[in-house]
């Protein structure tokens, strides 16, 4: 193994909460109507500017997503918390020589928000988000972007992700893939598609991949 990819809501950051806010205040505010969480969750997919284009009624999709954003920036610090294993853990992969990736439905502008609120700006040797795929997860091209970005084989990567989609993604571009229940909220309870592994204790995962490592010598 040469790279670890990682999906983001979810995966690296206890971001699901502070989405669900925003998206929430966005419908509300437009539609004037209240959707639940697993409404929110059924939507995704695509990046948040795609979910408000597809589903919202109103038609000022603009100032919908300006709000969505608004009230992301607005409400990141005081919902999503520093996860310190989940830093220890890309501080440890660093250092061990592995390439780091992402790729998230996210939108670029939401990604780099939580990236600095969470110090993790320039930590990655790849990021590819909603805005650089024609096709979302579940379909494989992002996953597929980041492996020639890093230059490394589907063989030598290692994706991670907390959804059915995810998991598909990861399966159809053919790499190791990982299944993470590791954070607080995460979107799949049980997997419909069976990943490689499932891990719900995040210090559980780097000794295995060393375990991994040391075989294919």
């Amino acid at each position: 193994m040469k790279a670890v990819i990682f999906d983001f809501d979810g995966t690296l950051a206890d971001t699901l909460p502070v989405c669900f806010i925003a998206f929430k205040g966005v419908f509300k505010e437009f539609d004037n109507r209240e959707v639940t969480t697993e409404e929110i969750i059924a939507m995704f997919g695509p990046s948040e500017t795609g979910i408000i284009r597809e589903n919202l009624r109103n038609s000022d999709y603009e100032k919908a997503i300006e709000l969505y954003y608004e009230k992301y920036n607005d409400h990141h610090r005081t919902i999503v918390q520093n996860n310190e294993e989940i830093n220890s853990l890309i501080h440890q992969l660093k250092t061990d020589g592995y390439k780091l990736g992402i790729v998230t439905g996210k939108a670029r502008r939401s990604l780099d928000i939580s990236l600095d609120c969470l110090g993790l700006k320039n930590v990655f040797d790849v990021i590819v988000t909603g805005d650089d795929v024609e096709f979302p997860k579940p379909h494989p091209e992002g996953i597929n972007k980041a492996l020639e970005q890093l230059s490394v084989s589907n063989k030598e990567a290692v994706f991670l992700g907390d959804s059915d989609a995810d998991i598909l993604a990861g399966k159809r571009a053919n790499v190791y893939t990982i299944g993470v229940q590791w954070l607080p909220n995460y979107q799949t309870m049980e997997f419909k598609v069976q990943p490689d592994e499932v891990y719900s204790n995040i210090n559980e995962f780097l000794p295995s991949l060393l375990v991994s490592k040391i075989k294919s010598i």
